[in-house]
């Protein structure tokens, strides 16, 4: 089953997408849709343009997302829930659900520390996936949410009604 993993951001929004045969891994893809514009919306278009070009050129089966923490900065966490939402919209059209994960969920899966850092999680990432040229830690994170999603769902394609 190919799934992809998504690690939300309005800037730089990571992507990667392997292959789950049991309990092998196989590295297929990944790399970063990088947002175009001055407007928040015209960002937000190019997010949703570059992400659908990777559902269609890859094809995954299933999809999940890491879940957006709150901080002090309300605003920033308003814009990053706006890319959340793209990061969801796009599999959806694709008539895929999408798995959803906290970032210590994925830290523990990967790693087994729930608080590892991101040179743990892209070092771990490698491990898992021999070979795979990560395309920096955007990418990494979201290999990591792909991992994460392979190891907590069942074997079926989740799909919902388009």
């Amino acid at each position: 089953m190919r799934v992809l993993g998504i690690d939300p951001g309005l800037r730089n929004l990571g992507w990667g997408v392997i292959e789950a045969e049991g309990s092998r891994l196989r590295h297929i893809a990944n790399g970063v849709c990088c947002s175009a514009g001055d407007l928040l919306a015209e960002r937000l278009l190019s997010l949703h343009s570059q992400l659908t070009e990777v559902l269609r050129r890859h094809a995954p089966q299933a999809a999940a997302v890491e879940q957006t923490f709150v901080n002090r900065d309300g605003a920033g966490t308003l814009k990053l829930g706006q890319a959340r939402g793209i990061a969801m919209l796009v599999p959806a059209q694709f008539g895929l659900a999408v798995g959803e994960y906290a970032p210590n969920t994925v830290k523990k899966t990967v790693v087994g520390v729930g608080h590892a850092d991101k040179r743990q999680v892209l070092h771990m990432v490698q491990m898992q996936l021999p070979g795979a040229e990560v395309t920096g830690s955007d990418a990494a994170d979201a290999l990591a949410i792909a991992i994460c999603h392979a190891r907590h769902m069942g074997t079926q394609p989740l799909r919902i009604r388009a």
